[in-house]
């Protein structure tokens, strides 16, 4: 599998899918890259509003303009 495509540090958005709950959608600074167990690679994030941390997959993040690395 390919690297993250993300790194620690970085801002970028979540965009939940329809069948993620109640994820709220926005800016989130990724803080630790998860090992990847699957076909999709995983981060730990916090939220740059209220703070809480949750673990997404890489298909739910989005870069942020000049941050995006893809």
């Amino acid at each position: 599998m390919p690297p993250h495509g993300y790194s620690v540090g970085q801002i970028v958005e979540l965009v939940p899918g329809k069948y993620d709950g109640n994820i709220p959608r926005g800016a989130y600074a990724v803080t630790r890259l998860l090992p990847n167990d699957g076909s999709d690679r995983e981060y730990r994030v916090r939220s740059q509003q209220d703070g809480h941390e949750r673990v997404v997959r890489e298909s739910q993040l989005r870069g942020r303009g000049a941050e995006a690395l893809r």
